[in-house]
């Protein structure tokens, strides 16, 4: 078993109280916090090599250091709860069973920031959460944790949970700014950063769940010690959401570093695929990132192993390679559709794109309609190559990342499953079974595409 930092206490009966999560061990990184010089724990978390664990990696020491201290505006921490990626589930598992953790990091988090007034902003669908974190929240205000003068020490601070309208795009951190102040979730130009302008125009930062609710290891033990778990950058511990065709599914932290094989098919995670069928493809950060084929799952192109770390999944860039983004392991056995995954996928991005930018707001509209007709049997000789321009035309021409994410999975797709996509366009009747592949994988099938062309 390795290292545990999130989910050490979360299967203790009754941790979601916050007589239990204080008996064991609960708030103590406030107190030790308080008696400290703000500055210094910000260094902490930056000596940790703690790096944003909603997808983007951004180091969270790093980016605390910007926060604009000068002005002498008000400073706000807000986390994103939002958890929108398709395939992400693991926030939700820590604000779930162990809510006073996350609260406990926003308080520590908070004071290092000088910020007197936090949020935390949560999808709308996880509305049972929501009222988890309210109780949580109330608890720790009765016990003194929030509020004016906590613990006597002369810090105030204000913790109010958000609960958002279930868009995508309020994951987006600016979109998710607008959204908190009342407005529609639209992506603001930046510069300026939220770290200078963000909140009602006060300095801001945004983190999401797993990376708050590791700051109170990290000060009751050490930047130094989290640095030493993991590997290289990649340091400290990660959760993963896994999904998909693997005999367990679930949420799980593991030590940065480990292979993905072991992850896949030890017992004590994954536990292999479900009826041992043959695997073919995975998704490793949530459905915005590249899918891997079967050769490049436990294998980098350079034929080292493949490793649960920022750099191993992302080694040979997008054409050989993924990302670590969210955590969201998607496993694909060989009864899978590539073409079916993918054109739901563009359905999800061309439903959440809030329009702003040209490329995103009708590239992800063509991309689905484009996809739809493939899967359904319609598809032309030139549908492949149009979708290949789309998607290219799309990524990095949008003001925040959605179009990016909307644009990998249908370029990865088409990079390493082309194949399957002349397959739906050359044997329409054969697909027009919704589970065309489940009598039939495609390695069955494949060898009539040998005697057709397009």
């Amino acid at each position: 078993m390795g290292q545990k930092i999130l989910f050490e206490k979360i299967h203790i009966p009754g941790i979601k109280t916050y007589d239990v999560y204080r008996e064991n061990g609960g708030y103590a990184s406030v107190e030790k916090a308080l008696k400290m010089n703000p500055d210094d724990i910000t260094e902490e978390v930056k000596t940790s090599g703690l790096r944003g664990r909603g997808g983007a990696g951004f180091p969270v020491g790093l980016k605390w250091s910007f926060i604009d201290k000068k002005s002498g505006n008000p400073r706000h921490l807000v986390c994103n709860a939002d958890e929108s990626e398709p395939g992400t589930f693991k926030d939700r598992y820590l604000m779930e069973y162990i809510p006073h953790l996350l609260i406990e990091g926003m308080i520590t988090s908070s004071f290092a920031l000088g910020a007197n007034l936090s949020y935390i902003y949560i999808r709308g669908e996880y509305m049972w959460v929501f009222k988890t974190l309210e109780r949580a929240i109330k608890e720790a205000y009765a016990a003194g944790w929030l509020g004016k003068n906590i613990k006597g020490s002369g810090y105030d601070l204000d913790l109010h949970v958000h609960c958002g309208g279930g868009a995508y795009i309020c994951g987006e951190e600016t979109a998710l700014i607008e959204s908190l102040e009342g407005k529609r979730g639209n992506p603001r130009i930046k510069p300026p950063f939220p770290a200078v302008k963000g909140l009602w125009q006060n300095p801001t930062v945004v983190n999401n769940v797993e990376s708050i609710a590791s700051v109170p290891w990290i000060l009751l033990n050490s930047g130094e010690d989290y640095a030493k778990i993991g590997l290289g950058r990649s340091t400290g511990t990660k959760l993963f959401s896994v999904s998909g065709h693997v005999k367990k599914p679930g949420v799980y932290e593991i030590e940065m570093g480990m292979t993905v094989d072991e992850f896949m098919n030890s017992d004590e995670y994954c536990g292999g695929m479900i009826d041992d069928r043959p695997l073919k493809g995975l998704i490793p950060g949530g459905s915005s990132v590249p899918i891997l084929p079967q050769h490049l799952i436990f294998k980098t192109a350079n034929g080292e192993d493949r490793l649960m770390t920022y750099e191993s999944l992302a080694d040979g860039g997008f054409a050989t390679g993924s990302s670590l983004g969210s955590g969201g392991f998607i496993v694909y056995n060989d009864t899978a559709c590539i073409v079916r995954n993918t054109w739901n996928f563009s359905r999800f991005y061309h439903h959440e794109s809030c329009g702003q930018c040209s490329p995103c707001r009708e590239g992800t509209g063509w991309m689905e309609k484009i996809l739809w007709r493939i899967e359904n049997g319609q598809g032309t000789e030139e549908d492949i190559d149009v979708l290949w321009s789309i998607q290219a035309k799309i990524e990095g021409n949008t003001i925040c990342p959605l179009g990016d994410a909307a644009a990998w999975p249908v370029a990865a797709a088409i990079r390493h499953f082309r194949e399957e996509f002349e397959y739906h366009i050359r044997f329409p009747e054969k697909i027009k079974n919704r589970d065309h592949f489940v009598s039939e994988p495609f390695e069955k099938v494949k060898h009539l595409m040998q005697n057709t062309t397009v």
